[in-house]
C-alpha cells in the first residue's frame, strides 16, 4: 500500500475510463467472447462446477473477515477481556469490505446507476439497450451491473494482503490480484457483468483500502493504536455487559480506563 501502487491505481482507472468512455463497443466486443450465438446464451453460466466456483469465491473472501467479525462479537459479550484479533486489524477489514463491497457497490451505484447487465441487453438477445459505463441512464431497475459486488468482494482481499508479513506481501499481492481477477472474469463469462463493472470495481476497491490502509496505519495525525481501539470497544459494550451481569446477580463496577 505504497505511492507506487496508489499512482498505478490511478493511472488504470484513467486509461479504463478514457478509453471505455470513448469506445464503449469494446465492453460488447469483450462480453461477446463468452457468448455463443448458436444457442443465444452465456454458456458457463449453466455449468455447474463454474456455478460452485463462483461461491466458492465469496466463501473464501468473507472468510478472512470472520475471525475479525467474531472477535468484535466476543467482545461485546466479555469486554472484560482484551481483544481476540488485533484491534486496527477489526477496524481495517470491517470498514473497508462495507465500504467496497457494501455502501459503494450496493448501496451507492448498483441501486442508482441504471446499466443493464450483458445478459440482458439487446446485443445478447435481451429486451434492454446497452448504456456505457459512464452513463447512469439505463433501464435496469434493480440490482444493477455497474459496478460489481462480487468483483469488489473478491479484489478485496488486497486488505488482508496488506496486512501480510512484509516478506509475504509481495506474494500475497499477487495472489489477490489473480483472485480479483478469476472470480471477474468468471463474473463475465455469466454474462452478469462488462469488463468496465469489474474493473472499475477492482480500481475502486484498491483506491478504498489504500485510504483506509493510511488513515489506520500510516499518517501519524490519523494513526490508530491497537489499545486505544480496544479501550474504546470496553468502553461502548460496558453498559450492555455491566446491565447483564447485574440480573445475575453479580455486581460490576464502572468500565476500566484506557
Amino acid at each position: 500500500m505504497n505511492r507506487t501502487g496508489l499512482f498505478i491505481a490511478l493511472g488504470l482507472v484513467v486509461v479504463v475510463g478514457l478509453l471505455f468512455g470513448l469506445y464503449p463497443e469494446l465492453d460488447l466486443k469483450l462480453a461477446a467472447v463468452f457468448y455463443d450465438t448458436a444457442t443465444k446464451t452465456f454458456p458457463l453460466k449453466l455449468n455447474a462446477i463454474a456455478a460452485f466456483a463462483r461461491d466458492a469465491a465469496m466463501w473464501i473472501a468473507w472468510a478472512f473477515v470472520v475471525p475479525s467479525f467474531a472477535a468484535l462479537i466476543w467482545k461485546a459479550i466479555r469486554p472484560d477481556r482484551p481483544l481476540l484479533v488485533k484491534g486496527r486489524t477489526i477496524v481495517f477489514l470491517l470498514a473497508t469490505l462495507t465500504l467496497s463491497a457494501g455502501v459503494l457497490t450496493n448501496l451507492t451505484f448498483k441501486s442508482h446507476w441504471g446499466r443493464p447487465r450483458p445478459v440482458v441487453v439487446t446485443q445478447f438477445n435481451g429486451p434492454e439497450a446497452f448504456v456505457p459505463w459512464w452513463d447512469p441512464r439505463g433501464t435496469c431497475g434493480r440490482n444493477c451491473s455497474f459496478f460489481s459486488g462480487e468483483g469488489a468482494t473478491a479484489f478485496w482481499t488486497y486488505a488482508p494482503a496488506a496486512l501480510a508479513p512484509p516478506q509475504w506481501r509481495p506474494l500475497a499481492y499477487a495472489a489477490a490480484t489473480v483472485f480479483g481477477v478469476a472470480t471477474s472474469a468468471l463474473r463475465m463469462a455469466f454474462g452478469g457483468h462488462f469488463f468496465t463493472d469489474v474493473a472499475i470495481a477492482g480500481l475502486v476497491t484498491f483506491l478504498v483500502i489504500w485510504l483506509a490502509f493510511a488513515l489506520i496505519y500510516r499518517w501519524p495525525r490519523t494513526r490508530l493504536s491497537d489499545e486505544r481501539i480496544d479501550a474504546a470497544l470496553t468502553r461502548l459494550f460496558w453498559p450492555l455487559y455491566r446491565a447483564t451481569q447485574r440480573r445475575r446477580g453479580r455486581e460490576t463496577g464502572p468500565a476500566p480506563s484506557a
